[in-house]
């Protein structure tokens, strides 16, 4: 047997290598020993094998595949349940032995045997279950199938199917509630929850105060408090938040390609980082292009999306340069959607969250210490708002007009935030004027020394921004309540910052 297990087993079973030695043995017998019924037989058996492969993939069964996967997008570390739903389509009959293709870092590949022993009619159903660490889009499958032939020599395998794409999206992390749950709305009216249709009994009311209109006297209040009140009118609009992420390669040094891009980036456990990725039809691809503090970016824009979804706010997405802020991702359903709104509208951010990547040119940003500024063109003839790239003639420049003009024409509606990386005071400075356009600003700067960029934060805060320095190990909740802290209280895991969270000025 320790032989026989030398052979290939993808071709001829361990019966049918068998009957070849055994072919082999009788002709050389039959060579030896003159006798014409030896080699009769030795051509029986070495003939037989050979005539059960070719018919074997000549006549080979054929196979349909169901995938379901539950839930149909996974969060991070979560857990999804993957049904298999394998049907004979074509004639023949037999056992076979099939295999669910996984990349390694899921783990070992799920195995099983056709028919099932509880197969009704001619489907079976198998489940198993999957876990990724990191988010991202991973091919699972194909499903490949191993038969032989009536007589069990020969062995052929093949794919059945091409697979199916698990989304898996960051997880959002829960907020605690600051004075950002209650920025204005479009009529400048704080409020933490919106009411579409407030009725008699759901009105706010307050105390009449000199100038209120006798129209907005609220009678049964004022009957039941004993003086003169009147309707708190709330907006009857849903308020808007405008979310800026920085996704220049520039703004982010130490990027490298992990995860699951654009459908691969296989990965197992919460710690794995680095995955193979396969293209359409299972050929290898690239690898989705991140880092450490544009990870913590990317969970912060899905954590602040959830908070202020749950909050009735709609979302608006935009980068730095003012387009689409899911524009190049490879899991949006909505490339060059801008706006979502309610359950679905979040649904649709964290999918497009799945496999957005660093992008753009790592070369051009400007030295915090030296005089260039990248906002000025070292071209004379190129036009404004570009500056040159590698491998493309120009790249929208960060913090220009064309940010300037969407913010404009959704002025003081809500709040603006902003989740950005490395910045240089120049573009710092550029970015400052954008806080005029919200009712509330707020930015989170990721950095690896926020003592040097505090030049970087005074000038966001002399726009009126409420800037906060982050690292990559800041906990998402306490980067957010620093917001809502005093200008001195340091910001626990980031170094320190000279001038704490300052307010509008």
């Amino acid at each position: 047997m320790a032989l026989m297990d030398r052979f290939p087993r993808h071709i001829f079973t361990t019966r049918g290598w068998g009957l070849l030695a055994a072919g082999g043995v009788f002709l050389l017998a039959a060579q030896v020993m003159g006798r014409r019924d030896l080699l009769a037989v030795a051509i029986l058996l070495l003939v037989l094998p050979l005539l059960s492969l070719a018919g074997i993939r000549v006549l080979k069964p054929s196979f349909r595949v169901y995938r379901e996967f539950t839930p149909s997008t996974v969060e991070t570390s979560a857990s999804t349940t993957v049904r298999l739903a394998v049907a004979r389509t074509g004639t023949g009959a037999g056992h076979a032995t099939m295999e669910e293709h996984l990349p390694p870092r899921f783990g070992e590949s799920p195995a099983f045997r056709f028919p099932a022993r509880s197969a009704a009619g001619r489907t079976s159903r198998y489940e198993y279950h999957l876990r990724s660490g990191t988010r991202g889009q991973f091919l699972i499958g194909p499903v490949t199938a191993e038969f032989s032939d009536p007589f069990g020599l020969s062995l052929h395998r093949q794919a059945i199917d091409g697979g199916e794409i698990l989304t898996v999206t960051p997880a959002a992390v829960e907020l605690p509630v600051t004075g950002l749950a209650g920025a204005r709305g479009h009529d400048g009216v704080t409020s933490t929850r919106i009411r579409a249709n407030p009725s008699d009994d759901d009105v706010m009311t307050r105390e009449y105060r000199h100038g209120d209109p006798m129209r907005r006297v609220h009678w049964a209040a004022t009957a039941r408090h004993g003086e003169l009140m009147v309707r708190q009118e709330e907006s009857v609009s849903t308020p808007e938040a405008t979310i800026i992420l920085d996704q220049r390669l520039a703004a982010f040094p130490g990027g490298s390609s992990r995860g699951g891009f654009p459908y691969g980036g296989f990965s197992h456990g919460a710690g794995n980082h680095g995955a193979k990725v396969h293209g359409p039809g299972g050929t290898d691809g690239q690898e989705l292009l991140t880092s450490d503090a544009f990870e913590w970016a990317v969970t912060a824009a899905m954590s602040i999306g959830a908070h202020l979804a749950e909050r009735n706010y709609a979302l608006r997405f935009l980068d730095s340069a003012g387009e689409p802020a899911f524009l190049r991702s490879h899991s949006a359903p909505e490339p060059e959607s801008e706006e979502y709104i309610g359950a679905s509208g979040l649904q649709s951010v964290a999918e497009s969250l799945a496999a957005i990547q660093l992008s753009g040119p790592a070369h051009h940003r400007r030295d915090r210490h030296s005089g260039r500024d990248p906002h000025q063109s070292r071209d004379p003839e190129m036009k404004p708002g570009r500056v040159p790239s590698a491998g493309s003639d120009s790249v929208p420049l960060p913090f220009d007009d064309r940010l300037m003009d969407k913010l404009a024409a959704h002025r003081l509606r809500g709040p603006v935030l902003a989740i950005l990386g490395n910045l240089s005071p120049g573009e710092a400075r550029a970015l400052s004027a954008a806080a005029g356009f919200g009712a509330n600003a707020f930015a989170l700067v990721i950095t690896e020394h926020a003592q040097q960029d505090a030049e970087v934060l005074e000038a966001l805060r002399l726009g009126g921004w409420r800037a906060v320095a982050v690292t990559a190990s800041t906990a998402l909740p306490e980067a957010w309540s620093a917001f809502d802290e005093s200008l001195t209280a340091p910001l626990p895991d980031a170094a320190e910052v000279r001038r704490g969270v300052g307010g509008r000025r």
